[in-house]
């Protein structure tokens, strides 16, 4: 049985540089979630990462363990960077990221795919449990709500069409040509972007020339592909370069550009594409995603009604969340509680059958009506503590079902951690109430039926 708590930690844009956030995000989310795995007491996680951000999740024992867990996620990123959350924080703000309000461009699309591939890479290893696959699908959900139902994406710019913009301010687009380094997600956006304005011609490098190829293929303006290879010399032709790859090394590296003329350069990638020296080149515009904060909070003034309706919504849906947790937890005490009861009953209604049949042969019915009887005592003794822990849960009286716990299991509060507050009781999987599925294998149909029947 879960008696878990989640703890989550993160860096991100709104407390860490792109220097630190490249730190934090050094090995790729499967490798954090594998490592998280094998921590003592920890039963499921999650991680994300993109370009201005990286987090991870566990359910723990408690939240000492998970904290503990976690304690090494970002080692070399100073303590004001890296941000730790308790249960409910770590819940709430999973579902904040899919909505777009954690994002640099405030309610941009591009997030919520990425946390969709980030639950699918999870769910692939095995690395979520029912609790954390409850949260992320709840937030998948909430995002996609936020976007179907409010106008938090309307006229959304994304980080790529704000990295145009950004370099229209700059140094102008018209007549230029541009160079997108990545032919991923971010590149086919800044290419797209960059396609519907008035640059010259745009060029897409990337290792796979198929994939570069596809890209350039949906662009109006002028363009075709080259391979990584061949880098050096559209660099040298190009007066406006993009990078968006995941590589992990520098693909532009001072002397690459010294020498090139004008050239304004932006690295949306992480970790960085572009070596940070290249900013000393006196005739290049260095810029990384940091820069792009003036032209995201221009959205985010026009967004800031929309947002508020997203916040309302996180809420509501939150406290959903919250509740079936907590229904969760009475559910299974309710389990134990029968599960405990129908072993009792077993046990004294073959005593009783024993002693009957010393005294003559019992019929089928006789021992059908016995059984019966038995039955019908512990629906009627156990429907009213069955309320009262279904009462307790929408109470959150802790106590009450914490009590429960101890009587009918004998594991409960021995050896293994217990939450640290009430707020991080053990969590499951969002459903309703508990069906004959959920029970042991040797609890009788009608038993099942009773519960689901509450």
């Amino acid at each position: 049985m879960n008696k878990g708590v989640i703890c989550g930690v993160r860096v991100s844009h709104n407390r860490a540089s792109v220097e630190e956030i490249e730190l934090a995000g050094e090995r790729d989310s499967q490798s954090i979630m594998e490592t998280l795995l094998t921590r003592q007491g920890i039963t499921e996680s999650f991680a994300i990462q993109t370009c201005n951000r990286s987090e991870a999740y566990v359910v723990a024992d408690g939240a000492v363990a998970g904290r503990r867990a976690l304690a090494n996620f970002a080692p070399s990123v100073r303590d004001g960077a890296v941000i730790e959350m308790s249960h409910e924080e770590s819940l709430r703000h999973l579902l904040r990221v899919a909505t777009g309000l954690e994002s640099l461009v405030l309610g941009e699309d591009q997030i919520l795919g990425q946390f969709k591939r980030a639950v699918e890479i999870a769910r692939g290893i095995g690395a979520l449990g029912p609790m954390l696959d409850a949260g992320v699908t709840k937030a998948i959900h909430v995002g996609e709500r936020a976007r179907n139902e409010t106008s938090i994406n309307e006229g959304a710019v994304s980080i790529g069409s704000a990295a145009v913009r950004l370099a229209e301010q700059s140094i102008g687009l018209k007549g230029r040509k541009a160079l997108v380094v990545g032919a991923g997600e971010m590149g086919s956006l800044v290419a797209e972007s960059l396609g519907s304005t008035d640059v010259s011609e745009i060029v897409i490098a990337n290792r796979t020339i198929e994939n570069a190829e596809s890209v350039a293929d949906t662009i109006n303006t002028a363009s075709h592909a080259v391979s990584l290879d061949s880098l050096q010399e559209v660099i040298n032709e190009a007066s406006i370069i993009m990078t968006a790859t995941g590589y992990a090394e520098y693909l532009i590296k001072p002397a690459d550009i010294d020498g090139t003329g004008e050239t304004f350069i932006i690295d949306l990638a992480q970790p960085r594409n572009v070596h940070p020296a290249a900013a000393d080149i006196g005739n290049a515009i260095v810029r990384d995603i940091d820069a792009l904060e003036s032209i995201t909070q221009e959205t985010e003034a026009s967004r800031q009604a929309a947002a508020r309706e997203v916040d309302a919504m996180i809420d509501k849906e939150f406290d959903r969340l919250l509740e079936s947790y907590k229904r969760q937890r009475a559910d299974e005490a309710i389990s134990e509680m029968y599960e405990a009861a129908e072993h009792i009953k077993r046990h004294e209604v073959e005593t009783a059958l024993e002693k009957l049949e010393t005294q003559g042969t019992l019929t089928d019915s006789q021992r059908e009506t016995i059984t019966s009887m038995a039955d019908t005592l512990i629906n009627q003794l156990l429907a009213a503590p069955t309320k009262s822990l279904r009462d307790a849960a929408a109470e959150d009286d802790w106590t009450t079902i914490q009590t429960a716990m101890t009587l009918f299991d004998p594991d409960f509060g021995g050896s293994a951690p217990q939450p640290d507050r009430p707020d991080d009781i053990p969590r499951a999987a969002e459903r309703g109430d508990i069906s004959g599925d959920d029970l042991p294998d040797d609890v009788p149909n009608h038993i099942a039926e009773k519960i689901s029947d509450g």
